[in-house]
């Protein structure tokens, strides 16, 4: 009796195994094609994104053979302190401060580089009037790690932007 319990444990073993092998072998083989759709795909980074905060929504588009993008929702679109739509009254440039918040280009320049990288490109933050330079990756086709940066890349911020799905 033993010797078939150490038989039928060996057999069990081994069934675990091949299933546990067969288990990685499917889901390594489902996900890296998923990878790189996108890796491959200089456009899956166009649509509509929304910021790290949940205060504004971003639309990426191609603009001859780089990437921009411009505001396309904002959850408070009105300015409390004048009852109107709120404006860029930070910009340095005080001819355009009086331009509209939503519909504002606000990244700008991106090159796609591979590997889920788009650089060489801008983005401009309407809260406190600052341009910074800028580069995104996708972590997977719903999630954008934007960094914004002065000087070296180092040196900056990153927000976790979500892709908005059209209803």
């Amino acid at each position: 009796m033993n010797m078939i319990a150490s038989q039928a444990q060996t057999f069990f073993k081994g069934g675990m195994r091949l299933f546990i092998l067969a288990c990685t072998a499917f889901f390594t083989f489902s996900f890296i094609p998923a990878l790189k759709t996108i890796e491959d795909n200089p456009d899956a980074i166009v649509g509509v994104w929304k910021t790290g905060e949940g205060n504004a929504m971003v639309r990426i588009y191609k603009n001859g053979d780089k990437y921009q993008g411009k505001v396309v929702w904002l959850k408070e679109p009105i300015d409390p302190e004048t009852g109107k739509p709120k404006i860029d009254k930070n910009h340095p440039d005080e001819a355009v401060r009086s331009r509209a918040v939503l519909g504002l280009i606000n990244v700008w320049g991106f090159v796609f580089k591979g590997n889920n990288i788009w650089d060489e490109g801008n983005i401009y933050d309407p809260k406190n009037g600052n341009t910074y330079s800028c580069t995104m990756k996708m972590n997977n086709a719903n999630t954008l790690e934007v960094r914004g940066f002065i000087g070296v890349s180092l040196i900056g911020r990153t927000d976790t932007w979500t892709r908005q799905v059209s209803k």
